[in-house]
C-alpha cells in the first residue's frame, strides 16, 4: 500500500488517522495540505473517489473562500476554487492509489489491505 495522508497540524481527526495506520504497521506520507497542497493529478484522483466537490468540501469551513463556494453553481469553478484553496477542504484525506477517503473512516481503510 501506498498510503498519503493530506492533513493540517491542527486537525484531530487528521492525527487520529496518523495512529491508526501507525498502530498498524502501515507506512504512510504526510502531507501538510495547507503547505504543500495537492498536484492535479491527485486531486483528479481524490474528487472521482469521493463523487466530486461535495464529497470533499468542508462543509463548516468558514471565510469569504467558503462562501463563495457555496454560491457557485458550476462544478468545474467549484473544483478550481478547492484546488486554489486547500483550506477549504475536509481532512484528513486519505489516498491508497485511486481510491480515497474524506475524514476519519477506519471501516474503509481496513479494507484496503
Amino acid at each position: 500500500m501506498a498510503i498519503q495522508i493530506f492533513g493540517t497540524s491542527k486537525c484531530f481527526d487528521t492525527k487520529k488517522a496518523e495512529r491508526w495506520f501507525k498502530e498498524r504497521r502501515i507506512s504512510y506520507q504526510r502531507i501538510d495540505l495547507i503547505k504543500n497542497g495537492m498536484s492535479g493529478g491527485e486531486f483528479d484522483s481524490v474528487l472521482r473517489a469521493v463523487g466530486g466537490c461535495e464529497g470533499l468540501f468542508d462543509p463548516k469551513a468558514k471565510g469569504e473562500d467558503a462562501d463563495l463556494y457555496r454560491h457557485l453553481a458550476d462544478e468545474a469553478a467549484k473544483e478550481d476554487l478547492l484546488y486554489d484553496h486547500p483550506k477549504l477542504m475536509k481532512t484528513p484525506i486519505v489516498r491508497n492509489g485511486k481510491r480515497a477517503t474524506v475524514g476519519f473512516c477506519p471501516d474503509v481503510w481496513e479494507t484496503w489491505k
